[in-house]
C-alpha cells in the first residue's frame, strides 16, 4: 500500500463460525465494510460479509474465515485502506489524522520548527508527535490552544510553543518548602 490509513484492528474470535470482534476507528463503526476490501500490511485482503454492533466493538464475518481457528489466527491484525478510498472532507476544518503526518510545524511567526511524525491517542485525547529541534518523539496536545491552525493544503500546522509545552512559561522555580498543604485526609504535606 502506498498511503495506508488504519481503519480497524481485529480482536478475539467470537463464537465458533469464524466471526471476530473488531475495534473500528471509523466514525460509524458499522460502515467499516463500505470502504471496500480492507488490507493487512502483509498484503492479505479482507472482505466484510456481515457486521453488527457488540458494545464498544463490532462483530464481523470476513469472507474465507469459516471457523474459530481461522478467526483466532487473525487476532491483532490491523486493517487498512488506501487514503484515496476515503471521502474528502466537506469542511476546511476537517481532516484525517493521516493527512497531518509529514506536515511542517511552524511557530506563530511562520518559522519552521519541526515536522509532524504521528498522531497518537492514548485515551486522553489526540496528541501530535513531532520532531522538534532535532529531537524525535516530542508529544504535544492536539488542542486549539496548542495547535491554533491546521493547513493541510498549505502543508503545515502552527504550534504555540508555550501552550504546547515546548518552551518555558517563565514561572518561578518550584520551591517545595512553599508548596500548599493538602487536607490531612488527603495525605497532608505531599
Amino acid at each position: 500500500m502506498k498511503n495506508p490509513v488504519q481503519m480497524a484492528v481485529i480482536g478475539a474470535a467470537h463464537g465458533i463460525k469464524g466471526e471476530v470482534r473488531v475495534k473500528s476507528f471509523t466514525a460509524a463503526p458499522q460502515a467499516l465494510g463500505d470502504y471496500g476490501p480492507l488490507h493487512a500490511l502483509d498484503g492479505r485482503a479482507f472482505e466484510v460479509l456481515s457486521i453488527r454492533p457488540a458494545g464498544s466493538v463490532v462483530v464481523v464475518r470476513f469472507k474465507g474465515v469459516n471457523d474459530r481457528n481461522a478467526a483466532e489466527a487473525l487476532n491483532g491484525t490491523a486493517l487498512f485502506v488506501e487514503r484515496d478510498a476515503l471521502p474528502e472532507a466537506d469542511d476546511h476544518n476537517e481532516f484525517y489524522h493521516a493527512d497531518l503526518v509529514d506536515l511542517a510545524v511552524r511557530n506563530p511567526a511562520g518559522e519552521t520548527i519541526g515536522k509532524v511524525t504521528a498522531v497518537q491517542n492514548f485515551g486522553g485525547g489526540d496528541i501530535l508527535e513531532i520532531a522538534h529541534n532535532g529531537e524525535p518523539g516530542v508529544l504535544i496536545p492536539f488542542t486549539v490552544a496548542a495547535v491554533p491552525q491546521v493547513d493541510v493544503k498549505g502543508g503545515f500546522v502552527v504550534v504555540d510553543p508555550r501552550a504546547a509545552g515546548l518552551e518555558d512559561g517563565g514561572e518561578e522555580e518550584f520551591d517545595p518548602a512553599n508548596r500548599p498543604r493538602g487536607p490531612k485526609g488527603a495525605g497532608g504535606n505531599r
